[in-house]
């Protein structure tokens, strides 16, 4: 009897998974007692796109730690930093230098105390491979690449002056990152095939130059004076011509981006073929003049690194780099319309949307419900874990902690929702303390700042930080949550009380995707709208019209 229940659940667990594979496997895997997780993938519908975990769409909740924390002596803390964020995910670098100490020769410690320690916590990873570019420049690369720079080239400036970066055309380079990348996903196959505790590889990080907008070496310049490579024509959709004919003032630009795009694809296509789970890359992107006064220069290799895959070069990237699963802005500036743009440059129905860097303090966190607006499937505040004194300084991040302790509980929720074009969210704004979000019939007006009387206009928040997130679950029922906003839902055309009304208001949360109301709203809780203040709520709201 006991070999026939064994041989029933492993019945069972076949049917469940979502993985097809042939019936001879299947009957291997069922023989062997093995049967491993689906690996994450992104799947995409209608232009909306979902991060599938175990089969199901995954919200990453997500944290970067510091350059020099993906050491086992930092891990300790790293883990706690987590904890008190409520991430369900750590992003950390993996350190060329590290990994390949000596040519051929890998080192596998950190990354096997990466992969222990998030599972030891119920944490995910997004690895951060800083191989032949990391901020535009070559300062994580093993010290045989850096003392070889005839083997290894570097980018030359225009006036003959070598740079600390490496040049997209070298071969040798590419090469060995390539080989040390492939050592890399190699391990991570034989070590998290099954778990899948990594989710995502970024490929580099903020690549591109500094220095100089492109490579001026004689090899460069030679292939610079001669024709357009076709392929980027055709991406481009340009005629033959040189890359100064082609592309007039952009060509040095256009000329970085096409062998430094090429260049990280074919990394990620070799890594790709050995270990298939999503590739990213990450952007310093482009700023208005003023936004970063240390490079008030709005020009590549100034003020952002070249070649990168900035707002205006994100379609040629993804032309030219088919294996980069995701590009994701990096976000240190919040001026409304420029995040606003920078949104809608990434979220694009080629491309996921997700944040893999964003600033820490308060005033950054509101963009989370910004994004989940434009359906991200994540998003990380950088430098969450405590190292002591960083460029950062001692800013703490309460704003960021609270939405996590927020949406954590519900995170596959609002990860399926949004796939399915659900869910919609407002952002308080300068000057707009009422926002009106349309559901069709359904109409909801949110009010941001206390005390909301009768009669007189809200009175906003001191610092625009109000914001509200609301996902329809049915003709007449939607997920309500907020900060320091009210939300009130009527006909369209009509004020709200007139010609409907709440059935329910339910306080509660998801346990393991069930809702569990723990007590309803009424009376002074939703006669003048649902208020969320600074606690942790949300309401499960059902709406009648008469």
């Amino acid at each position: 009897m006991p070999d026939f229940h064994n041989k029933l659940e492993r019945s069972r667990l076949v049917r469940g998974m979502r993985t097809i594979v042939s019936a001879a496997a299947l009957g291997a895997m069922v023989a062997s007692g093995a049967v491993a997780a689906e690996a994450p993938r992104i799947v995409q519908k209608d232009g909306r796109h979902a991060l599938l975990v175990d089969g199901k769409p995954f919200l990453m909740l997500g944290g970067q730690i510091h350059n020099s924390s993906a050491w086992p002596v930092e891990l300790g803390q790293v883990w706690e930093s987590a904890a008190a964020l409520h991430a369900n995910t750590v992003e950390a670098p993996i350190y060329w230098e590290q990994f390949e100490p000596q040519q051929g020769h890998f080192d596998t410690t950190n990354i096997d105390a990466l992969i222990k320690g998030a599972r030891a916590h119920n944490l995910h990873l997004v690895l951060l491979w800083f191989g032949t570019w990391k901020n535009g420049n070559m300062h994580y690369v093993p010290s045989w690449v850096k003392e070889d720079s005839k083997r290894f080239p570097r980018t030359i400036r225009p006036d003959g002056e070598p740079l600390d970066v490496l040049s997209p055309l070298g071969r040798n380079t590419l090469a060995a990152d390539k080989a040390a990348f492939v050592a890399l996903m190699n391990h991570l196959k034989k070590v998290d095939g099954d778990e899948h505790t990594v989710l995502v590889v970024q490929v580099e990080n903020e690549s591109g130059n500094i220095g100089s907008v492109r490579d001026n070496s004689p090899e460069a310049n030679a292939l610079f004076a001669s024709q357009v490579p076709a392929d980027l024509l055709a991406a481009a959709h340009k005629s033959a011509g040189t890359w100064k004919e082609v592309f007039g003032s952009e060509a040095d630009e256009t000329f970085q981006v096409y062998y430094q795009a090429k260049y990280i694809n074919e990394i990620a296509a070799a890594g790709k073929a050995v270990f298939n789970i999503p590739y990213s890359i990450n952007v310093w992107v482009s700023y208005p003049p003023n936004a970063l006064a240390q490079r008030a220069v709005e020009q590549p290799g100034i003020g952002y690194p070249s070649g990168g895959a900035v707002q205006k070069m994100v379609g040629l990237w993804k032309a030219l780099a088919p294996s980069i699963d995701v590009i994701g802005p990096d976000i240190y500036g919040d001026g409304r319309d420029f995040v606003e743009n920078l949104l809608q440059t990434y979220a694009r129905p080629d491309n996921p949307l997700m944040i893999p860097e964003i600033g820490r303090s308060d005033n950054f966190a509101k963009i989370f419900y910004k994004a989940l607006g434009h359906g991200a499937i994540g998003f990380a505040p950088f430098g969450i874990d405590r190292t002591g004194w960083n460029i950062l300084g001692d800013e703490a991040w309460p704003a960021h902690a609270r939405n996590f302790r927020l949406f954590a509980p519900m995170s596959r929720e609002v990860a399926k929702l949004e796939f399915e074009g659900k869910v919609k969210t407002a952002v308080e704004e300068p000057g707009k303390p009422t926002q009106e979000i349309d559901f069709g019939e359904w109409q909801a007006t949110v009010a941001y700042g206390y005390p909301q009387r009768d009669g007189e206009t809200p009175p906003g928040t001191k610092d625009h930080h109000g914001a509200a997130f609301i996902a329809q679950l049915g003709p007449d029922e939607f997920l309500v949550t907020g900060l320091d906003a009210s939300v009130i839902f009527h006909l369209k055309d009509k004020k709200p009380w007139m010609r409907s009304q709440f059935v329910t208001v339910e306080q509660g949360s998801f346990e393991k995707g069930v809702w569990k109301p723990v007590r309803l709203w009424n009376g002074d809780e939703t006669d003048r709208g649902l208020c969320f203040h600074q606690d942790v709520e949300v309401v499960r709201v059902k709406m009648q019209k008469f």
